[in-house]
């Protein structure tokens, strides 16, 4: 793995995040406002749908 990989990686991701919160800071914060109100198992389903969709995007995109 290559360090440069990683860090590009790490900006997409500060990018993608800063995207709905400059384009939509009153959705974005009701959305938050949803999200806090979800149980833990709900939120670690949601992660872990998130984990396995990064895994198989990766996975196609690096083969």
């Amino acid at each position: 793995m290559n360090w440069n990989d990683l860090l590009a990686a790490i900006a997409l991701y500060l990018v993608i995040e800063g995207l709905l919160p400059f384009a939509s800071p009153t959705g974005w914060r009701q959305g938050l406002l949803l999200i806090s109100q979800l149980r833990d198992g709900q939120l670690r389903l949601f992660g872990l749908v998130s984990i396995a969709a990064g895994l198989v995007l990766l996975w196609l995109v690096r083969g």
